[in-house]
C-alpha cells in the first residue's frame, strides 16, 4: 500500500495542479489543448501501472493461466530485437541475438517478458553499449540471457530488482516515467510458466536470465 500511494501520488498530484493552475484564469483555446495532450500522457501512464498491477495480482491468487502452444524463440526474439531496434539506434546502442530454440508458452506472456527485459537492458546501456540476446538449451528446458554492457549494479540490490517498485538507484528510473513493475511482470510470467528469472551484474556487465522448462 505505502508503494502504490508512492506511485500513484507524483502523477496525480501533477494532473491536480495542472487543472487548478489552467482554471485559475481564462486561457486560449491551444492552452487548453496544450493541458490536455499533456494530461492524457499522465493517464496513460496510470493506466499502464493499474494493468499491471492487475496482472501481478492475478499471477499471485494462482490465476495467471498460461495458453500453451510451441514457440520458436529465435523468431520471436527476432521481431522483439526489429521492434526495438528504433530505441536503440537512438541511443546508439547494437544489439544483437544469438542461438536457436523452441519452448512450450504463452506467446503473449512471453514476448511481454522478454520485451521488459529488452527494454530494461537498452535503457540503461550508455551510447556505444551493446546489447545482446543469447538463447540456450538445456536438459531441463531453455535459457534466455539478456546481455547489456554499463554501469554495474551493487550486489546488495540485485537481489531486489525483481521486488515490486524497487530501482536499483535514481539514475536508472528512466526519468520517472516507469513504473518500477516491468521486472516484476517478468518474474510472475515466468513463475506463471513454472520457470524463473535471475539477474548478475559485474565488471560493467549486467545479465538477466529467463528460464522456461521444456
Amino acid at each position: 500500500s505505502t508503494d502504490l500511494a508512492h506511485e500513484f501520488h507524483s502523477p496525480i498530484s501533477n494532473l491536480l495542479m495542472q487543472a487548478q493552475v489552467t482554471l485559475s484564469r481564462p486561457r486560449s483555446v491551444e492552452t487548453y489543448c496544450e493541458v490536455l495532450a499533456s494530461s492524457i500522457e499522465e493517464y496513460e501512464r496510470l493506466s499502464r501501472m493499474i494493468s499491471d498491477m492487475l496482472l501481478i495480482a492475478l499471477a499471485d491468487e494462482g490465476q495467471l493461466m498460461p495458453h500453451c502452444e510451441r514457440l520458436d524463440l529465435s523468431r520471436l526474439l527476432g521481431g522483439l530485437i526489429e521492434f526495438h531496434g528504433l530505441a536503440a539506434e537512438e541511443k546508439g546502442v547494437s544489439l544483437s541475438l544469438e542461438g536457436e530454440a523452441v519452448v512450450m508458452g504463452d506467446a503473449l506472456m512471453i514476448r511481454r517478458a522478454i520485451s521488459n527485459l529488452l527494454s530494461n537492458a537498452i535503457r540503461h546501456t550508455p551510447s556505444g553499449g551493446a546489447v545482446s540476446v543469447k538463447l540456450r538449451t538445456q536438459a531441463d528446458g531453455v535459457v534466455v540471457d539478456v546481455v547489456n554492457t554499463g554501469e554495474t549494479i551493487p550486489a546488495d540490490r540485485v537481489p531486489r530488482l525483481f521486488d515490486r517498485f524497487f530501482r536499483a538507484d535514481a539514475s536508472r528510473t528512466g526519468e520517472g516515467r516507469q513504473s518500477g513493475l516491468g521486472l516484476a511482470i517478468v518474474k510472475s510470467i515466468a513463475e506463471a510458466h513454472r520457470g524463473s528469472v535471475s539477474a548478475a551484474s559485474e565488471g560493467g556487465v549486467t545479465c538477466f536470465s529467463l528460464s522456461l522448462p521444456a
